[in-house]
């Protein structure tokens, strides 16, 4: 079973290599931020830890965490973004870990994708065998962001701006998947990192 890595910035394009790995290679996908979310559900350890962590003001009127609030208090205070990411990224690190092993024991999955923004910076490199760097210009990016989730080109070009730059991953992924031009051009190069070692 090979465990590939796939990381990149807003707007490259990851969820369409996602979904093209899934339906074309039969991928098992395991996106970091839906598994966050699942492990914050009410009974997990991660939900009772970040509720003890931030107290019950967080819960909506079903018990379960408002993600909104839960957000709004993070990004107000950074010491707080740091006590939730030292709750979550840990548990969701250690689920893909056990996942892993279970899946390999099986023996039924080939592929086993794990996507993350933060992949590199959340120590991801020792689990995967590679990591893929999806690549695509500034620009075109900013353009599938106003297509897909509106607001304004400085909205987007600020989230940009705040995540880790093109020389960054280029230094810290295996490979660079062009998502630039016309996708038949990336599904290519797809094809040819997975088959041609």
């Amino acid at each position: 079973m090979k465990i590939i890595g796939i990381t990149g910035g807003i707007g490259s394009g990851k969820s369409t290599v996602l979904k093209l790995l899934k339906e074309e290679y039969n991928a098992y996908i395991v996106e970091t931020d839906v598994l966050a979310h699942k492990l914050m559900q009410r009974g997990n350890k991660t939900y009772i830890n970040i509720v003890n962590g931030f107290g019950e003001t967080i819960l909506d009127e079903n018990k379960e965490i408002d993600r909104a609030v839960l957000g709004t208090l993070v990004f107000q205070h950074e010491e707080k973004l740091k006590l939730l990411n030292s709750i979550v990224h840990p548990d969701v690190k250690q689920y893909i870990r056990s996942d892993i092993d279970a899946k390999k024991q099986q023996g039924k999955v080939d592929l086993y994708i794990i996507e993350a923004a933060l992949l590199i910076e959340d120590g991801y490199k020792e689990i995967c065998d590679e990591i893929w760097y999806i690549y695509a210009d500034e620009e075109l990016r900013i353009k599938r962001l106003l297509n897909s989730r509106g607001g304004t080109r400085q909205k987007w070009l600020d989230v940009i701006r705040n995540q880790a730059n093109d020389k960054y991953y280029r230094a810290n992924c295996e490979h660079i998947v062009n998502n630039d031009e016309d996708f038949v051009k990336t599904s290519g190069i797809i094809k040819e990192l997975l088959f041609s070692r």
